[in-house]
């Protein structure tokens, strides 16, 4: 079942027609909250030595932050013929306090991660996604051990012998990708003309695709919307793109 669609809307701002010239996407991200259950609401009076307005504003500035928290974990790349490939790099993916640090990384295709241990135990770093299986098997501190990734994809990643250890590292196909803004915007300059899809990743939500044309000195606006469960209401699903 879908937790929601991705919903674009995209307008082509007028510009002067340029043989091959590149042109550009602006778009932000709209994180909305698709409820899976039932918020239970405290009965309407006031707490002792607390307003019923302070606790509107505290609700208020939370659901502003949880909407900052779940930006932090979206990507957003381009994906199509003709794009450049970004340089590869070599990431790190450490092992502390058992858990990975960072929950997830970003590289482009052909690049490295290595993967510390800087606990004071073993941990077993392994992926069974399709992108890229593998098994670095038991090694202690102070060690590491390195995979190359060869194929954009979401690889998931956790540890054999902490079953609550889990990163994702994302193979992006092109050198175009970016992190949105703390207000969701984002943008892509120098964009070959061409058709492309557009695809947002969510750390737990998924991937939401777009298809989209950019022409020559030409600029694409587009909004996108991610529905987000709830904390703890369960996996989420990969939603489907629509524009106009």
């Amino acid at each position: 079942m879908k937790i929601g669609v991705l919903i674009l809307s995209g307008c082509l701002l007028a510009g002067t027609a340029g043989a091959a010239e590149p042109g550009s996407i602006v778009g932000r991200i709209i994180v909305t909250r698709a409820m899976t259950k039932r918020r239970v609401s405290l009965p309407a009076y006031s707490l002792r030595g607390v307003s019923t307005g302070q606790v509107d504003a505290d609700e208020a500035a939370t659901h502003q932050k949880s909407r900052s928290n779940e930006l932090s974990q979206v990507v957003v790349y381009l994906q199509g013929p003709g794009l450049p490939k970004g340089a590869p790099v070599t990431a790190t993916l450490a092992q502390k306090d058992r858990r990975f640090d960072p929950d997830f990384v970003v590289v482009p295709v052909g690049s490295t991660v290595s993967f510390p241990n800087d606990d004071p135990v073993f941990h077993n770093v392994f992926s069974l996604s399709k992108t890229k299986k593998f098994d670095l098997g038991y090694y202690p501190r102070g060690e590491t051990r390195k995979v190359k990734f060869d194929q954009p994809g979401v690889v998931q990643v956790y540890c054999h012998i902490h079953s609550d250890m889990s990163a994702a590292i994302l193979v992006v196909p092109s050198a175009f990708w970016t992190r949105p803004s703390a207000d969701g915007s984002f943008s892509f300059k120098n964009v070959p003309p061409g058709s492309y899809e557009i695809i947002a990743w969510h750390r737990s939500a998924g991937i939401f695709r777009y298809q989209t044309t950019v022409e020559a000195r030409q600029r694409r606006v587009v909004q996108i919307e991610i529905p987000v469960r709830e904390a703890n209401a369960g996996a989420a699903s990969t939603g489907a793109g629509s524009g106009r």
